[in-house]
């Protein structure tokens, strides 16, 4: 029975690449697979899945009203599907996870997600929460801090390099805007840059 599987780290795990290396191996054995990524996250260029090590495809993008479940099941009145991918899960909504577990349910196709856990703030995204509730298989790809520990936060960070505590839950970014951290320097940088806050009278 097909499985829906949560792949998911901090940023700069390799998460990307890790899909990447399962979609060829699935098509290295002549299976055909579709693959699906955030139509937001245009950083390589709208439909792209690419990793850090160069390595890019091409994938069909999904938005919050995307209805996943209608779209593979057109697909699957054209060719056959052995596999659905899904990268930047965590831009999935709760209802679009709800339609990827239907499809290894009913549809009999497994589905492997790829995504960060958690935001800036240490918040759980709306698909990362679903699918850590409801997927068969959860994976945690590992990520490596600056102190050499496993990193599992994301802290997003100004031009300056500044630990930035608020703002919008989305915002497309990489290594210039995100560094992943374990929690205890994440936790660091953060206290930092409130007592930056209070020193210079910034707004908090």
């Amino acid at each position: 029975m097909a499985k829906l599987y949560f792949y998911y780290a901090s940023m700069n795990a390799g998460k990307s690449t890790t899909l990447l290396q399962a979609d060829f191996n699935y098509r290295e054995r002549g299976m055909q697979t579709m693959l699906y990524t955030a139509a937001l996250d245009d950083r390589i260029g709208a439909g792209t899945i690419g990793s850090r090590i160069g390595l890019e495809i091409g994938a069909r993008t999904y938005e919050g009203s995307s209805d996943l479940r209608g779209e593979i099941e057109g697909e699957l009145k054209k060719r056959k599907v052995n596999c659905i991918l899904v990268d930047e899960a965590q831009f999935l909504s709760r209802d679009q996870v709800w339609q990827l577990a239907s499809v290894a349910d009913e549809l009999d196709i497994p589905v492997l997600a790829y995504g960060l856990r958690t935001d800036f703030q240490g918040n759980l995204f709306e698909g990362s929460g679903a699918l850590l509730a409801i997927a068969d298989s959860l994976v945690e790809l590992k990520a490596i801090c600056e102190c050499g520990r496993k990193a599992t936060m994301n802290l997003r960070v100004d031009a300056e390099g500044h630990a930035v505590k608020a703002g919008e839950q989305t915002e497309i970014g990489g290594n210039d805007r995100y560094i992943a951290l374990c929690r205890r320097h994440f936790v660091q940088r953060i206290r930092e840059a409130e007592e930056r806050q209070l020193a210079f009278g910034l707004p908090r």
